[in-house]
């Protein structure tokens, strides 16, 4: 995120070639800090910055919808279309990755929920309302495309919020458009910075990782050796160049969790006899989510079994780390000392 949010911020700043990793390290400097002050901060930040987003579509939307033509204004030079229903089977798998990619970020707020005051009455909200508005917004998004592109247009286009802004106001929509995805990258960069680091401060707590970062600062009451730790590491990939092939690897393996994590309730709703965990429509909604996520997993492997098999590799070379964490944690309870020490 922060070399997206560079490369569309840099041409606007005017800064030299070559800027956008400086700018993208400074970003992740600065929201860094932010957080460290506590999470208060970092979601007013979050707020405001989700506003700025929804406000940037709103203008593609409406400007797109009073100002622009439809039709397919650009040439589409390689849509070729599966011709049986296994082709289409496999084309529709392969689209969702991206697709579902975009509307990822939701389980990040259950990162937070320790934080929540009521966690068990809003965290469920939080989620259903978040995603519908991302869906809301996402799906008026790409009416307007089609609309203003129309489907060939649509398929061939690199850039299609630019290209859409471009249609009804020339250049400066299209600057405008690239602010405002700098504005939504940042925002979820912020988010990142946020939430991400609560997970690392729990496995320590748990005695599952660095035992400094399990500890909270006592006025801000954030994870700020976690918070810290994160961002160097983060600014250390982005120099080093190997960011972007991490995470062509691994972006499939978001969906081997979530479909995992879904299928554990099964369990606990077979364990739990006095009060079982709820899940309206249960088995269906939890079993159609579960062959869900084997679809898109297929789907990200037939499109690119390379990264499939690279992004395992890396999955894999966790399995001893883990284990050496777990075995650290059971000498540690056996001889009686603090699980998070």
């Amino acid at each position: 995120m922060a070399v997206t949010f560079a490369s569309y911020a840099s041409p606007l700043l005017h800064l030299a070639p070559g800027a956008e990793p400086w700018l993208a390290g400074g970003a992740i400097g600065l929201l860094s800090i932010v957080n460290m002050l506590g999470v208060k901060p970092g979601a007013w930040t979050q707020n405001v910055f989700t506003l700025l987003k929804l406000a940037a579509i709103a203008v593609l939307v409406l400007g797109a919808l009073f100002g622009g033509t439809a039709g397919a204004s650009i040439p589409c030079l390689d849509c070729a279309r599966p011709t049986s229903v296994r082709g289409v089977i496999v084309a529709v798998g392969m689209a969702l990755v991206p697709v579902l990619f975009a509307y990822g970020g939701w389980q990040q707020t259950n990162f937070v929920a320790e934080e929540m005051v009521n966690a068990r009455r809003d965290l469920p909200r939080a989620l259903v309302i978040g995603v519908l508005v991302v869906a809301a917004v996402y799906l008026a998004a790409n009416l307007t495309y089609l609309r203003a592109l129309g489907v060939a247009g649509l398929a061939s286009s690199h850039a299609p919020a630019a290209d859409v802004m471009g249609a009804f106001a020339g250049d400066a929509g299209r600057r405008l458009i690239a602010g405002g995805i700098a504005v939504s990258t940042f925002g979820f960069l912020n988010l990142v910075i946020l939430v991400t680091p609560r997970v690392y401060q729990a496995m320590a707590r748990d005695g599952l990782f660095f035992a400094r970062f399990a500890s909270l600062h006592s006025r801000t009451r954030a994870p700020v050796a976690a918070i810290g730790a994160q961002g160097v590491w983060a600014i250390v990939l982005l120099v080093s160049g190997s960011y972007g092939q991490l995470l062509d690897w691994v972006t499939f393996a978001d969906w081997i969790f979530f479909g995992v994590t879904a299928a554990t309730l099964f369990v606990y709703r077979r364990r739990a006899t006095d009060a079982p965990y709820r899940a309206p429509f249960y088995p269906w909604t939890v079993l159609l989510f579960v062959l869900a996520c084997v679809y898109v997993v297929g789907g990200a492997i037939v499109s690119n079994p390379g990264n499939a098999a690279r992004g395992a590799l890396v999955l894999a070379l966790g399995v001893p780390v883990y284990f050496f964490w777990s075995r650290r944690r059971v000498r540690r309870f056996a001889t009686g000392a603090d699980g998070a020490a």
